[in-house]
């Protein structure tokens, strides 16, 4: 029997109640509205910060809008979380993610960049990740807007985010310094089939009807180490990392491989499963209060890694 948390299956219930259409009959417009909307009513308020603050840099495609958060007054030097939000390359934005953002940078007292990077189909494969690789480089150089010196940077997302920022940190583990990686059920095959994506392919909120919707309007080769990192040839030099899976979602194989495969080539690996659990439960931390128990425990673990 699968075992579903009693909250989790509460704000299962209470989205299937709702009733409308599902994501994958929708067009994007349409869908970024009910991510939207289903954030702003299952995720918990933002803390207070010192310092939110958006603005843009110079990206491959024109300006890439990016939020800044700091939870007080900087020191004169310190490491940057860098976040690149999920939503399937086709929804999410900062607004999203923002009482995540705020959240991290609460609990670690890190500066926190969030990327609003393009999306598809306006922008298909690889546009998010050239954005995400853009940004990186710009937090490397300790632009004014950071308001103090980035000895390093965490690169860390969910989903979509967790691709890109696997994709990031393989591509520029030589070029800037990067002190780990945190991979939030992050994808990392887009050949895979069966096992879980079998397994929990309905009635768990990423469906694998979907996952399908999102690759036709992403678009991408599915065989490119940026699309599917857990099929690179090159394994060398990686950033630390920590990877966060779910125990009920499509993606779970994925992340679990891609964990044993830092494991096996020798990089420090933190591997942490959230038992009875959905992808997407960081942005439903209101409606799942036993996801922001997730959030801390792999703060904790971030922190530890870090250090």
């Amino acid at each position: 029997m699968t075992y579903v948390r009693e909250d989790v299956q509460t704000a299962l219930n209470l989205m299937a109640s709702a009733g409308g259409p599902a994501m994958h009959e929708v067009d994007p417009p349409m869908a970024r509205q009910m991510m939207a909307m289903m954030t702003a009513t299952m995720e918990r308020p933002a803390p207070t910060l010192q310092r939110r603050d958006d603005t843009t840099f110079p990206g491959p495609g024109g300006p890439v809008p990016v939020r800044i958060y700091q939870a007080s007054s900087p020191a004169a030097e310190g490491p940057v979380l860098t976040y690149f939000h999920g939503g399937g390359w086709v929804i999410g934005n900062i607004e999203t993610h923002d009482s995540l953002c705020a959240e991290i940078a609460h609990q670690t007292g890190w500066t926190v960049v969030s990327v609003d990077y393009r999306l598809a189909p306006e922008a298909p494969f690889p546009a998010a990740t050239e954005d995400c690789l853009a940004a990186t480089r710009w937090v490397a150089g300790s632009p004014d807007a950071i308001g103090h010196k980035v000895t390093g940077q965490i690169l860390a997302g969910d989903s979509a985010g967790g691709n890109l920022a696997a994709a990031v940190s393989r591509e520029l583990a030589r070029e800037v310094p990067l002190l780990a990686q945190w991979l939030i059920y992050p994808g990392t095959d887009m050949m895979a089939e069966g096992g879980s994506m079998e397994e929990f392919a309905e009635g768990f909120l990423l469906t694998r009807d979907s996952m399908i919707w999102f690759m036709g309007h992403y678009a991408p080769d599915p065989r490119h180490r940026w699309a599917s990192p857990l099929h690179a040839e090159e394994w060398d030099g990686l950033p630390p990392a920590l990877v966060f899976t779910c125990g009920l979602d499509p993606l779970r194989d994925q992340g679990r491989a891609y964990a044993a495969r830092l494991v096996e080539t020798g990089h420090r690996t933190i591997f942490r499963e959230a038992a009875g659990q959905i992808h997407g439960c960081m942005q439903l931390r209101g409606g799942i209060p036993s996801a922001q128990d997730d959030l801390l425990g792999q703060l904790a673990d971030l922190k530890a890694l870090v250090a």
